[in-house]
């Protein structure tokens, strides 16, 4: 629909930014729950976490080598080694307190073992015989083929000085120290430092469970035969792969056929393990846009005719488990809007069922599909998880042709005016950022869109971006 239509029609044209904060308004973070250290990561961390116990909670050594005391390697080298006593091993798991090295002793010790009384440091191995009598050791023998290992002397050919080769108890962080801040996201180092002091779980805001649907009576599934005027269903692949990417739980729901009712009782199916339902296809203007059809009959129904449904009716809609689908859909308030971008113009948002579960509705073209899923779904993923960091980076680039554009410069790149324009492009960094366009603007051509990692934005003010200019970059990878 054309700007000069829209204003013959009433119909209100919505911009990108009213759109996007109109859904980050709506939607909420989930509410916390305690997880799993495994099922924790990615999540975002609700409360400050403090040090139980320190870390190493005793000090130990760095080292496969030999506990001594450092005065008794002072004068220790490869002519004139310290010759000192062996005592017996100090395996990593022991207590440490068995063995006491006094003057003159070394005991074997393990990395990781705590180190007995008596020693402040630790000669590797490698410093040493390793109890052979011969030269430099280069490994330890093990303990079940050793008859002199935990016996017999032991010859030190470098000194070493107090506390070398031993971590020290607290030497990561100390008892009471804060070890994680409200509002860390939980990666693989998160993970192993709340593991490290004890804590075998984690209070966090969970990752939504986001089901995503295509419609369209055309849409095969992948390795299905192509019967006459069928498609394969690309749509809800990306965005399942793109909710997954954003950090979300995904269930991927095969295409729904353009049939009101068949996706009333779909919606309603997947209602129970949803936090946020994705839909692609069915909301423009056809005759078949069932998306669109089948969540906005009830809507435009006169207020008086819900209400009349009664006292008794509101309270079983509160709590009904196994209503049919068309009463679940009855409560759906969702807004169908266009939107003055490119490609993306028809969009829909609000809320369905009895817990208000949002419902972003996308239009069904690949391109339009995944980029308003980039523009709109993501950041509300995001948000449910209580990120602080809702967007893809934003970055300012030169714009370059094509590549394979020849000798001859091709036209500038043009938009229609009035409408922010989102084109696929290939970003390279470092000092003088470029950008440059990939495929065409047809919001069918997933084939260039596997080839981009940047999304080139045109604003509504601009009509034409000349080559060599600077443009607004959205980075994707």
């Amino acid at each position: 629909m054309s700007s000069t239509t829209e204003q013959a029609t009433g119909a209100r044209t919505w911009s990108v930014a009213e759109h996007l904060d109109d859904i980050l308004t709506a939607v909420q973070p989930l509410e916390p729950i305690e997880l799993n250290l495994l099922d924790a990561q990615g999540c975002v961390l609700v409360e400050q976490v403090t040090v139980p116990v320190a870390l190493p909670p005793f000090d130990n050594s760095s080292m496969d080598g030999y506990a001594v005391r450092a005065a008794d390697t002072e004068r220790a080298s490869e002519a004139s080694p310290a010759v000192l006593t062996v005592i017996g091993d100090v395996a990593a798991g022991s207590s440490g307190t068995e063995l006491t090295v006094g003057p003159g002793r070394a005991a074997r010790i393990m990395t990781g073992a705590p180190l007995p009384p008596g020693a402040d440091a630790v000669v590797p191995v490698e410093w040493t015989d390793g109890g052979t009598g011969a030269g430099p050791a280069r490994t330890m023998a093990p303990h079940s083929a050793s008859p002199q290992g935990s016996g017999g002397q032991v010859r030190v050919h470098r000194p070493v000085t107090p506390h070398a080769h031993v971590r020290a108890r607290g030497g990561d962080v100390c008892a009471g120290d804060v070890a994680l801040e409200a509002g860390t996201v939980l990666g693989p180092p998160q993970i192993a430092l709340l593991s490290a002091i004890g804590r075998p779980a984690a209070r966090v805001r969970p990752r939504p469970r986001v089901v995503v649907l295509s419609t369209g009576s055309e849409l095969a599934q992948p390795g299905e035969e192509l019967a006459a005027g069928q498609i394969y269903d690309s749509n809800s692949f990306a965005l399942a792969a793109a909710a997954k990417d954003a950090g979300a739980i995904v269930y991927r729901v095969g295409a729904v056929t353009d049939d009101a009712e068949t996706l009333r009782a779909t919606i309603e199916d997947q209602l129970i393990r949803a936090d946020l339902l994705v839909t692609t296809g069915g909301v423009s203007v056809g005759a078949y846009d069932v998306v669109k059809e089948a969540l906005t009959s009830v809507a435009e129904e006169e207020p008086e005719e819900r209400e009349g449904e009664g006292a008794e009716a509101t309270e079983g809609a509160e709590g009904a488990v196994g209503e049919d689908a068309e009463q679940a859909v009855h409560r759906a308030h969702v807004d169908f809007r266009t939107l003055a971008m490119q490609p993306g113009k028809p969009q829909g948002f609000g809320t369905i069922g009895p817990d208000r579960t949002p419902i972003l509705t996308l239009p069904g073209n690949p391109v339009s599909s995944y980029v308003s899923f980039e523009l709109f779904v993501r950041p509300a993923i995001r948000a449910m998880m209580g990120l602080a960091d809702l967007h893809r980076p934003v970055v300012r680039a030169t714009l370059l042709p094509p590549h394979g554009a020849g000798d001859e410069e091709p036209a500038p790149l043009t938009s229609p005016e009035g409408k922010r324009q989102f084109l696929r492009g290939t970003y390279t960094g470092g000092e003088r950022p470029e950008v440059r366009p990939v495929g065409g603007s047809g919001s069918h051509l997933i084939g260039a869109l596997a080839h981009a990692d940047a999304l080139i934005v045109l604003p509504e003010t601009v009509t034409k971006a000349a080559w060599g200019g600077e443009v607004e970059v959205v980075l994707l990878g």
